[in-house]
């Protein structure tokens, strides 16, 4: 009993210091996804981007990860271990976000190159570029979250798991706040109304934590060998229980497995596509400059920020996961239906962060439901290739979603059609949200009851 007291994890300094060390990196990679999401009609002025091409620019991030990655990212992550795929991955999105700078720098003029206008002639050079950068970046985000995510299920296992995974949750989305207030400073203040300042400062943002994510593995590796030494786990692999191929079967054989990957990538469907729509939208519907409606857009993960740590105790302490999901998808949809009926009736400054904020009430229930519900369905061993294969059927939606979106703005000319769209995925994930309480009484897979043991 002393030999397991000593463990690292079993120290509070110390798996909080890996909280901090892994959520900081996705704190960085989070503001650098919506680094340009302000900045639409920056990038149309000076780079001559429409709205389609921003919109297939933002599929970007998920496009190499419908197309197979994830998969095989999440055989890598159980096979290989945290530390091997986590620098791999933090090391994808800086390389992806240097291309992605080289793409809208001032020194590399991409909308003069001969190469890159003599395909795809209806888009710019830039975001060809940008959007090439973007695809590699977004194989190390998605990486990044899946792998950030088994390390908090192994290093808070048996205790304060889901407000670990919730803290971390709402580190990252601080990014998303920080990325609408600091891409229009450095853009207007710093850049001279340039986009590639913001850029730049992200991909700075993103070697730092790449550091900080080095630093984790120190703690990591000193970690497995006191799992080995007291027998918990073989030495093997990272001490991760030996993985074959065949074991995906299990994965893709659980209903509740399915249920989950769905009510997913409806549910972030309706969340990351208009998150990355949002500021123009508010641009339009508000009749505000961009820096405004960026500044807007960034109150929406203020209230998700501040409950879902609570919310994660709360399912640690009482339970009531399965519940969290049903009232998160409710919320949603009540939220995008005032985005599309009430706002531009009542165009208010006030009543649009309203709206946001409680949309963000939404952002808090569902993750902080979703993501410890995972190990309860999964066996650990293939819990990395479940986390990654949730995240493929994800972003196939926010490939597509982006694309369906930017297309509808342009034929409408308005956002009223793609916030019903946002609206009817949010229908479907609840009636999903329905089936996996359901199911979880049916089967007893204990979504309703807390994770503290």
């Amino acid at each position: 009993m002393e030999q397991l007291q000593s463990l690292l994890r079993d120290k509070a300094w110390a798996r909080w210091t890996v909280l901090i060390l892994v959520a900081s990196m996705m704190f960085f990679a989070y503001m650098f996804v919506d680094m340009l999401s302000p900045l639409a009609s920056l990038l149309d002025t000076n780079l001559n981007w429409d709205k389609g091409d921003f919109g297939t620019y933002a599929s970007g991030e998920y496009l190499l990860n419908v197309f197979g990655f994830l998969i095989i990212a999440g055989i890598i992550l159980d096979k290989m271990g945290v530390r091997f795929t986590g620098l791999l991955s933090a090391s994808l999105m800086v390389i992806g976000a240097f291309i992605k700078y080289i793409g809208v720098s001032d020194w590399f003029d991409a909308n003069n190159v001969a190469w890159l206008n003599s395909w795809w002639v209806t888009m710019p050079g830039s975001a060809k570029v940008a959007m090439f950068g973007f695809m590699i970046f977004g194989m190390g985000c998605e990486m990044a979250g899946t792998t950030v995510s088994k390390i908090l299920a192994k290093w808070f296992k048996g205790k304060e798991m889901a407000l670990a995974m919730g803290i971390e949750m709402s580190i990252a989305r601080l990014g998303v706040f920080a990325a609408m207030w600091v891409a229009p400073y450095f853009a207007f203040h710093v850049g001279n109304n340039s986009v590639v300042q913001p850029v730049l400062f992200g991909l700075i943002m993103l070697l730092i934590g790449l550091i900080n994510f080095f630093v984790f593995t120190i703690m990591d590796k000193q970690f497995d060998a006191q799992l080995v030494a007291i027998g918990e786990v073989p030495a093997t692999h990272d001490t991760e229980d030996e993985f074959h191929i065949s074991d995906l079967g299990k994965i893709f054989s659980s209903k509740m497995f399915w249920l989950i990957a769905l009510m997913c990538v409806l549910y972030y469907s309706a969340i990351f596509p208009f998150q990355r729509f949002a500021p123009n939208f508010m641009e339009e519907t508000l009749s505000v400059d961009s820096t405004t409606a960026g500044r807007l857009v960034s109150f929406f993960p203020i209230l998700a920020m501040c409950l879902t740590p609570f919310l994660g105790a709360f399912i640690d302490f009482k339970g009531k996961g399965a519940s969290m999901l049903l009232w998160g998808s409710l919320i949603m949809i009540a939220c995008h239906l005032c985005f599309a009926f009430v706002l531009p009736l009542y165009p208010k400054p006030w009543l649009a962060v309203t709206l946001i904020a409680i949309l963000g009430v939404s952002f808090s229930l569902v993750p902080a439901a979703m993501w410890p519900s995972v190990p309860k369905i999964i066996d650990e061993k293939v819990l990395g290739s479940a986390y990654c294969l949730i995240f493929w059927v994800q972003n196939i939606g926010l490939c597509l979603v982006p694309l369906l979106i930017g297309k509808l703005r342009e034929a409408t000319g308005a956002y009223f059609v793609p916030e019903l769209v946002f609206a009817s995925f949010g229908v479907i994930a609840f009636v999903l949200a329905i089936a996996l309480k359901a199911e979880d009484v049916k089967k007893g897979y204990g979504l309703e009851l807390p994770n503290k043991k």
